[in-house]
């Protein structure tokens, strides 16, 4: 058990909720953690309910979306390995402002909100670390207004595609050893809620370009023909159909 309280420690100390923290204080943290499983699919809480505490993700992935009154999903965020999410709701204590639920099998590390708020009276340093993550997750999610305000579906795909390619490129470290190929890491159905539309809309999107010939599609594999075509057509301004006409 010793052992695994130490490996969960140097896990902590490499997120950015509690990167640079003391021996001392990360002991202090594992005494009100709690290590969770949830299951592919499952929910892990529901918008509008009580907000008892907040998550870090140990493995897997988790979606935090809404669902507006008339059942459309909005993906608002994805969060991996080493994210935090729900602080905002576990501090001020009201509901959770969206849904949560598993993309995978997911291992979360939940902090009960009463244990980590007398935590954060105790310890200011813990406070700073926090107020650097909710100011990441307030930067994502103006982003996100941008994205939906200005651009149509057809920018929004070209910009996830970028950017799909841009970490697998980081990842790799070598861009010369990668072809333009990606895999999706989404289903169509949760990238389409990701980027604010229904599936019918992203499949158009996806013939569209495929047509232009900046992209082609074989399942959720697509290969980006014309990079250049397609970081133009990602940083334009919504322009309806014309936003397709990039060619020379």
């Amino acid at each position: 058990m010793n052992s695994g309280n130490d490996n969960l420690e140097q896990w902590l100390h490499t997120t950015l909720l509690f990167q640079g923290l003391s021996p001392f204080q990360l002991s202090q943290i594992l005494e009100v953690a709690q290590f969770q499983s949830w299951a592919k699919n499952e929910i892990i809480f529901e918008q509008d309910t009580p907000a008892t505490g907040f998550f870090v993700v140990k493995t897997g992935r988790v979606k935090v979306y809404r669902i507006s009154p008339t059942g459309k999903e909005q993906i608002l965020n994805i969060f991996e390995s080493g994210d935090n999410f729900a602080e905002v709701a576990a501090l001020d204590g009201q509901p959770f402002p969206a849904a949560a639920a598993a993309l995978d099998h997911v291992e979360l590390v939940f902090f009960p909100r009463s244990d980590f708020i007398r935590l954060l009276h105790t310890d200011p340093s813990i406070a700073i670390n926090m107020l650097i993550s909710l100011s990441k997750h307030l930067r994502h999610l103006v982003g996100l207004i941008e994205t939906l305000s200005f651009k149509d579906v057809s920018q929004r795909l070209a910009e996830y595609l970028l950017k799909l390619s841009d970490s697998k490129i980081e990842a790799v470290g070598n861009p010369r050893q990668l072809s333009d190929t990606v895999t999706l890491d989404l289903t169509k159905t949760q990238l389409a809620a990701t980027l604010g539309t229904i599936p019918a809309t992203l499949s158009r999107a996806f013939n569209r370009l495929a047509d232009e010939g900046i992209v082609t599609v074989n399942g959720l594999q697509v290969t980006i023909l014309d990079r250049d075509r397609l970081r133009v057509l990602s940083q334009s301004e919504k322009l309806g159909d014309r936003s397709f006409c990039v060619s020379e």
